[in-house]
């Protein structure tokens, strides 16, 4: 709300967005009214020009043939009186007629007229009409935006309060997913987890910690399973690394590859397998089992949540690897062609392959989702912020509004505040 100071008496009142718009209106009336008066002074312009067109057009007509009349009436003075008679009485009718024209002409003129001043007074009313059906559009109109956005002012805090629940909650799902770690270390964890199941799925297995540390290093756990005849099925050396080890220095999970695949080599294990929590951030750590065979042979990394699977992973494999080499064991003892058995073992190696693509393109599909979620809420989050910034913008803007700024670049209203100041 602006203070404003009477040009006429001084006085200092205060305007605000109704009192503006009245000001605004009673404006926009007075020029309507100023157009209206010009349109009908146009008029009645055309109309008196017309009448006196008509008028003179009509009166030197008449006075024409008056005058072509008056020299036949002399002319016709020198023949008999009858035939005089009876030209005169010809004269007569056609000076009739011409009369009756001359009335005719000045009726068709009023009511020519009388039609354009009922057009021009049908364009006013029309014109009043669309006026006052806009200015009750633009009432709705501003009612409404301001009822919408005064519903968006009132829920933006608990809505941007929402967001950033939802956001960090995410976050915190994605970084940890369904690690339950209350309390515990990694490794107790992890071992927790091992033995609810090992009666049920492991029950032949060994897993223990690595206690052996004769050639200078050891593991943290290790996974062993044999058939009943003594063969070893697999054999898993396991790291467990938490980031709450190493809080002094950030360390990275390849850090460890090194040592862990020197640890497997010493204990005679297949596999290598470091269970990290490590850069949680990584989206490649956290698209679910990573292989890094590329850096040393047979070597994944975990999130905690996949310590379990990895096992199940790599032992149904070794599993099935078993069985088709016994049997290629039978049939080549037998002298028997191995050719479809070579066949069955690639097929199982093709069908695991398509498998684990495909459950860790999925994984990676869900990853990408909860970022899509994360990103979608931080743009709604910005949003509702600039709509914020926007509003304290537009209200500083009302603020600022005064007569010198209205009437600037508008002549009609400095002309009349400036009459307002002359009274």
């Amino acid at each position: 709300m602006n203070e404003i100071k009477c040009p006429k008496c001084q006085e200092a009142f205060k305007v605000d967005e109704a009192g503006f718009a009245d000001i605004l209106k009673q404006v926009r009336d007075q020029q309507f009214e100023e157009e209206i008066n010009s349109r009908l002074a146009i008029a009645e312009k055309q109309k008196n020009d017309a009448i006196k067109l008509a008028e003179a057009t009509t009166k030197n007509s008449f006075q024409a043939e008056l005058a072509e009349k008056e020299k036949e009436i002399s002319l016709l003075k020198a023949n008999s009186k009858s035939e005089l008679i009876e030209k005169l009485a010809e004269k007569d009718a056609e000076l009739a007629k011409v009369n009756s024209k001359v009335q005719n002409a000045e009726t068709e003129k009023k009511l020519a007229i009388s039609e354009a001043v009922k057009r021009v007074e049908k364009e006013r009313d029309d014109l009043a009409n669309n006026l006052k059906i806009k200015d009750t559009e633009k009432e709705l109109l501003e009612k409404s935006i301001k009822e919408q956005f005064n519903n968006k002012l009132s829920v933006k805090d608990e809505t941007i309060k929402m967001k950033d629940e939802e956001i960090n909650r995410l976050k915190d799902f994605k970084q940890k997913l369904s690690t339950k770690m209350v309390g515990e270390s990694l490794e107790q964890h992890c071992e927790s987890e091992f033995n609810r199941i090992r009666t049920t799925a492991f029950p032949n297995a060994f897993f223990g910690k690595d206690n052996d540390a004769s050639l200078g290093t050891k593991g943290d756990f290790i996974f062993r399973e044999s058939d009943a005849s003594g063969n070893e099925i697999i054999s898993i050396m396991f790291e467990m690394k938490n980031e709450n080890e190493t809080t002094s220095t950030k360390k990275k999970n390849e850090d460890f590859f090194a040592k862990l695949d020197k640890d497997r080599t010493n204990k005679n294990c297949e596999y290598a397998v470091l269970v990290s929590l490590l850069e949680s951030e990584s989206e490649f750590y956290n698209t679910g089992i990573v292989d890094v065979s590329y850096h040393f042979p047979k070597m994944y990394v975990v999130r905690p949540q996949f310590f379990l699977p990895i096992i199940s992973f790599l032992r149904n494999a070794a599993l099935n690897s078993m069985r088709y080499k016994s049997e290629l064991a039978q049939i080549k003892n037998q002298n028997i062609d191995i050719t479809n058995f070579e066949d069955k073992i690639n097929a199982f190696k093709t069908g695991f392959a398509k498998n684990y693509e495909l459950a860790n393109r999925k994984f990676n599909t869900a990853i990408a989702e909860i970022d899509k979620t994360i990103s979608h809420l931080q743009k709604t989050k910005d949003a509702l912020l600039s709509s914020d910034r926007n509003l304290r913008l537009a209200n500083d803007k009302a603020e600022g509004l005064t007569i010198k700024k209205l009437t600037h670049g508008n002549p009609t209203m400095k002309k009349k505040f400036d009459e307002l100041e002359n009274e």
